[in-house]
């Protein structure tokens, strides 16, 4: 009987392969989930800015549109939260509509004007555009639990819409924020308007749920004949700006000031009767 042991030993040493380094570990496991991140990433920027209807150029300026404060690091790098893009953005939705209301209604007078004006961009109808766009998932925020974070979610929708617009406005200019606002708002504008409470109650109890006194209404200014006078009237608050309105009396006037400092200040619930 032969012993063939020395040719299985020579069999394993010749047709075994040396061991190779785990493709799946090292350097080259973490670049292919660099890349694999990247690419999600992208793809998920690609859907939003497909909602939204604007590709950026900076995709930072979206990225920080979502941004809610208590996902940064540290509390001192307020400014990389949708914050300062949300002012910008309040500025920009109140000129666009404006302009927007303008040349739509063309036979209405200043006082009808900023009324449709307050309920159009009140943080309301803002959050209900996000809402239409589905941006509710890409809030990003810090750790919370999963039942208050959906709360907090819809409670900022208003918030990042508008973050979303100053964030259009600085990417693409006027005519790309004014793009997004019309596709999003022309058939609110022209909605019949709801029948709300008179804007000078609305402030008041707005102001008592904010600890303030009664708002104080201030002729300013009187011009035009005694026949048909127009009334310029400033409403105070403390620790707020003056908001002024214009109108054939005191009351009317007073009214349009309430509605302004309504819509600067994202009230509901202004009024929208004469």
């Amino acid at each position: 009987m032969n012993d063939d042991t020395p040719d299985i030993r020579t069999a394993e040493l010749s047709g075994s392969p040396s061991p190779k380094p785990d493709p799946q570990n090292g350097p080259a496991r973490k670049k292919r989930a660099k890349r694999s991140s990247k690419k999600a990433a992208t793809a998920a920027n690609a859907a939003v800015e497909a909602r939204i209807g604007h590709r950026f150029a900076d995709p930072d300026l979206l990225a920080t549109a979502f941004t809610h404060v208590s996902a940064l690091k540290s509390a001192r790098k307020r400014g990389d939260s949708y914050q300062r893009l949300e002012f910008l953005g309040d500025h920009v939705l109140g000129l666009i509509v404006s302009d927007m209301l303008y040349r739509a209604f063309p036979g209405a007078d200043e006082g009808e004007l900023s009324k449709r004006l307050a309920d159009l961009v009140r943080k309301e109808s803002c959050a209900d555009v996000a809402k239409s766009l589905e941006l509710v998932d890409d809030i990003k925020l810090g750790a919370v639990g999963a039942g208050a974070g959906a709360r907090l979610r819809k409670s900022v929708l208003g918030d990042v819409c508008e973050a979303v617009i100053g964030a259009i406005f600085l990417d693409g200019g006027y005519d790309a924020a004014g793009a997004f606002v019309e596709r999003n708002w022309t058939e609110r504008m022209h909605k019949p308007r709801r029948p709300l409470r008179d804007p000078k109650t609305v402030l008041q109890e707005w102001a008592q749920g904010k600890g303030l006194p009664t708002p104080v209404y201030r002729e300013v200014e009187r011009t035009g004949p005694h026949h048909d006078p127009q009334f310029r009237v400033a409403v105070d608050l403390p620790g707020l700006a003056p908001a002024e309105g214009v109108g054939g009396s005191k009351r009317a006037a007073e009214k349009v000031a309430a509605s302004v400092m309504i819509a600067r200040e994202g009230v509901g619930g202004g009024s929208n009767d004469g």
